[in-house]
């Protein structure tokens, strides 16, 4: 299972961001999203009725130690940065594990962070966005399968379209 950890989120800045990093985290095939940071019951709850409406799996929760979330994860932990080692030569090793931890960041990363993890993989080396960076994380992780993802339990769904919109409910 794939479990994304957003670290040091800011409730009056980033609720839109951090809502964006769990629906990519969702669409593209992670289980789950942890946030650290300031607690945000609004978010998670837009969260939970977006996936009370399009299907799950998903899960979403707060802790207060993204320290905690790392040391105790069974699996390998993968740091999102610009900084580190090229996403196209490390995924087939990333793809060995059972469990994989992404971390993502928010408001600046601790040094620490680097250290704690076992992967600092770079999707590039310019400045990008952690929602970006994640898509294309999970893409690759998955190969491209996450893309036909069906989703259980889902109250709406589309129907792919030329043009226009077509929607069951």
């Amino acid at each position: 299972m794939i479990t994304v950890l957003r670290l040091g989120h800011r409730a009056g800045r980033d609720p839109r961001i951090s809502t964006h990093c769990a629906l990519v985290a969702r669409a593209l095939g992670a289980g789950k999203l942890i946030y650290t940071g300031e607690h945000d019951g609004g978010m998670e709850a837009s969260v939970k009725k977006i996936v009370g409406n399009w299907g799950g799996p998903f899960e979403i929760s707060h802790e207060k130690s993204w320290r905690k979330v790392v040391r105790e994860f069974p699996g390998k932990s993968v740091h999102l940065t610009m900084y580190g080692l090229p996403l196209n030569k490390e995924i087939p090793k990333i793809r060995k594990a059972k469990d994989v931890l992404v971390v993502i960041g928010g408001e600046k990363v601790p040094m620490e962070v680097y250290h704690a993890v076992d992967y600092n993989i770079g999707v590039t080396s310019q400045p990008h966005s952690e929602v970006a960076a994640l898509g294309i994380f999970l893409n690759e992780y998955s190969r491209g399968k996450c893309l036909d993802r069906k989703f259980k339990d889902a109250k709406i769904s589309l129907v792919p379209q030329k043009c226009g919109k077509k929607i069951i409910s």
